[in-house]
Formats: C-alpha cells, sequence, structure tokens
C-alpha cells in the first residue's frame, strides 16, 4: 500500500481539509487545488535533498565523530536487547518502550547526555522499522553496526541555513560547500561520513505548479552491457564502466592491504586509499546517470523501458555443492558488468526527473523484446543470430538488434498507454 496524503485548502474562508487515500497504484506526486478568485490552480508538492560537503574544525570534527559513536552504540545496544526477546520467543521492543530504554541507558553511559537527542530518537526509529520490515519476511534482520562504516545521523528539526554555514543542534555552525540555493522548507538533515569526509544531505518541500512536458515525443530505451542504452531514434550511448577501469588498481589496493597488520596506522592508510578508490566509482557511475537521464528526460514526454529484475538477473551461478553451475566464472563476469552500468538507477532517476517535469515512465514486459521483428511483429529466436545484427526471416528486415529491441519497447509502451494501464506502470 502507498498513502497519498493530500490537502485542499481554500484561501478566501481559511477552511483546510486533509485526507488519507489508500491506492495500489505506484508513488504518485501529490495534488492540492487552491481557490484564488474562483481560479483553480493545480500545484505539486515536491520532495528532494541537496547534499554538500561539510567543512568542519577539528573540535566539530571530533563532535561528529562522537554523534556518529553514539548512534552506532544505541543502534547495538537496542538491537542486542530485541534479538534476546527473539530468542526468547517473545514480542519485541516497541519504539516507545525503545525511548523508555534509551533513558535508562542515558543513566548508565553518562556521555551519551552530550548529543542531542532526537537523532538517537531517529535512530531508534529507524532501527523499529528494520525489524518490523524482518518480522513481515520482506527484509533481512538488522545487523550490528560497525565503527568506520555508515557513519550518520539525523535531525529532524532545530537546523538553520545561513549563507555557507549550517547549525546543528549541539555541535554548532558547520562551515559547508554551498554549490547551489536551497529552495525549499528545510523536512530533516542528515549528516554522514564518507571516505573520511562529512556530507550534509538537506531534505527541503517545496510547491510548485503541475508541470507540463515541453517535449511532445516518446522514446523507447533498449539497456545492454556492450551499449548502455540504445533508444529507439537510433541514439546510442556507450557505458561508463567505471568500476572496469578501476577494478585492477582497486585489486593492487586490496592485495596491499591485505599484507599489512590489521588495525596498524599503514594498513588504515591504505583501508583508506580503498574507500576513496570505491567513491571516485561511485561518483563517476552516478555523474555519468544523471547527465544521461536529464538529457532524455528534457527531450522525451513519454520514456519506455524494460521492466527488469537486476536482482534476478545478477544471482550467483555457483550452484551447491552436490549440484555445482555451470559456466560460474562467465556468468560472474556478466553480472560484474551488469551491476557496473547501474540500471536500476537510471530508472530510478528517470522516474523521479519525469515526474517533476510532467512526463511519464511506462515500464514493459521484456520478453522477446530482442527477437520480436518491429517491422512484422514475427519472434523467433532466429531472427537474432549475433549480438549487434537483427535479420527477420520473416520479412527479411535488417536493423541494428538493439534498435530493433528499442522499437518493441516504445510499441509496448504505447500499448500500455492506449490500455489505459500507465497509471500502474509510469510515474
Amino acid at each position: 500500500m502507498y498513502a497519498i496524503i493530500f490537502s485542499i485548502e481554500f484561501f478566501q474562508c481559511g477552511f483546510e481539509v486533509t485526507c488519507k487515500l489508500e491506492t495500489q497504484c505506484r508513488p504518485s506526486p501529490i495534488l492540492f487545488v487552491s481557490r484564488i478568485d474562483q481560479l483553480y490552480t493545480i500545484h505539486m508538492i515536491v520532495l528532494s535533498a541537496y547534499r554538500f560537503r561539510l567543512e568542519p574544525n577539528g573540535q566539530q570534527n571530533d563532535r561528529l565523530s562522537q554523534f556518529a559513536g553514539c548512534m552506532r552504540l544505541v543502534w547495538n545496544k537496542n538491537l542486542e536487547l530485541q534479538k534476546g526477546q527473539l530468542d526468547q520467543k517473545k514480542k519485541v521492543f516497541s519504539y516507545a518502550e525503545s525511548c523508555k530504554a534509551l533513558t535508562q541507558l542515558k543513566r548508565e553511559i553518562s556521555f551519551l547526555k552530550d548529543v542531542h537527542s532526537q537523532p538517537l530518537q531517529q535512530i531508534l526509529k529507524d532501527q523499529d522499522l528494520a525489524l518490523k520490515n524482518f518480522l513481515a519476511g520482506s527484509k533481512s534482520m538488522p545487523r550490528f553496526k560497525k565503527k568506520g562504516r555508515h557513519d550518520s545521523f539525523r535531525f529532524p528539526q532545530g537546523v538553520k541555513v545561513d549563507q555557507k554555514k549550517i547549525y546543528l543542534p549541539k555541535i554548532g555552525w558547520v562551515k559547508f560547500r554551498k554549490s547551489r540555493e536551497i529552495e525549499g522548507t528545510i523536512k530533516n538533515v542528515t549528516v554522514s561520513r564518507t571516505a573520511g569526509k562529512w556530507h550534509v544531505s538537506i531534505q527541503v518541500e517545496r510547491e510548485i505548479e503541475e508541470p507540463k512536458h515541453q517535449s511532445v515525443f516518446a522514446v523507447g530505451i533498449d539497456l545492454g552491457v556492450a551499449l548502455f542504452a540504445t533508444l529507439s531514434d537510433g541514439q546510442v550511448f556507450m557505458p561508463v564502466d567505471s568500476f572496469k577501469v578501476c577494478r585492477k588498481k582497486l585489486a593492487k589496493q586490496q592485495s596491499s592491504l591485505a599484507r599489512k597488520v590489521k588495525g596498524s596506522e599503514n594498513w588504515k592508510k591504505q583501508k583508506s586509499a580503498i574507500q576513496k578508490t570505491h567513491v571516485k566509482i561511485a561518483n563517476k557511475r552516478k555523474d555519468y546517470l544523471h547527465k544521461l537521464s536529464t538529457k532524455i528526460s528534457k527531450s522525451h514526454v513519454v520514456i519506455c523501458l524494460e521492466d527488469l529484475k537486476v536482482q534476478n538477473m545478477t544471482r550467483s551461478a555457483k550452484g551447491t555443492q552436490d549440484k555445482p553451475g555451470k559456466n560460474v566464472a562467465a556468468k560472474s563476469g556478466l553480472n560484474r558488468s551488469i551491476l557496473d552500468q547501474g540500471w536500476y538507477e537510471f530508472k530510478r532517476q528517470l522516474m523521479y526527473k519525469q515526474a517533476w517535469r510532467g512526463g511519464h515512465v511506462v515500464l514493459v514486459d521484456p520478453k522477446y523484446s530482442s527477437q520480436k521483428c518491429s517491422n512484422c511483429g514475427f519472434t523467433s529466436a532466429e531472427n537474432r543470430r549475433t549480438q549487434a545484427n537483427f535479420n527477420c526471416i520473416g520479412c527479411n528486415y535488417v536493423s541494428n538488434a538493439d534498435v530493433n529491441a528499442a522499437k518493441n519497447i516504445l510499441a509496448a509502451g504505447r500499448a500500455v498507454i492506449a490500455c489505459g494501464d500507465i497509471g500502474q506502470d509510469a510515474a
């Protein structure tokens, strides 16, 4: 279920109504109607986030580390209690009960009082949600947090922004690299550490008029490994292969780390170098996906994509000891290449960017898209005997295989729209 919360506000009489609607459809923009002098304007409330690099001084850096350490301590202590409940086959503690346990923990561990109470409560909320997902069977059991991994904490309120400084409760005014203006009302702020550097993510809520896309064109996109994206109009975008480019360097760094004494200063330096390489790989991939998704989103009102199940496609082929898998090395290389492309992230970016611009993303069944002829509709595995070329044995139509698949995806997307199912398959 996805709850859409919308409000209707009448400015003339000051009356406000809030409703909740349970629906099976995908997340949709939150709309409300404002009546001003009998003129109706549809607005949309947009949630977005701005991420900036923090520049704390030495004292502030220590405070940020102390906050992250206390979050980790509270998470692990409360998770230990929850696991004890599960081992005894008892009901896990609720969020309110966990907060009571936090109060008692503060009496036992005095330095927990030095950090703001709200981030501590937020970490308990996160754990409560994780446990609910585990008990519902949708997620795995929450794990204990390790030092230096996923250090973060969240402020739900009390944060202020002034020029190039941000005020964090009980930490003070911290400089940050303000690369663009922050538009909207601040809802919450998350501080995180990646490869030794602190960042702040500011989630804001703002109201905009219902967008109307400037383009009238639709496009189908075929995603692949050799060619990252092939459009139905013939455009081709090569993969960036950020992990493949840095793979040898990363292997050499990890080999050097294995030869060092764990916990020594040289070991810490080498581990930091590996973290920086991973960040570089992720940033390079994300930058490419953002630029490409923005370009395609601006040019097309409807984007048709295959509904690929990446998690199923990248399952290991090792098998079991009794039934070992076949072509394990080749499948492992294919899995690595698929994950290096970032298909899911590309789809996610297209979906929210299209929602902001007033466009749609239509997800279609990928079955037979590469074997079907876009000219006559004849479907056969013989149509595509090579990876690059498509030659229909029914009508002798010849085309690039990926372009032909992209045209089939576009046709399938138009069929979905014609059947009126766009609300279920589009953002």
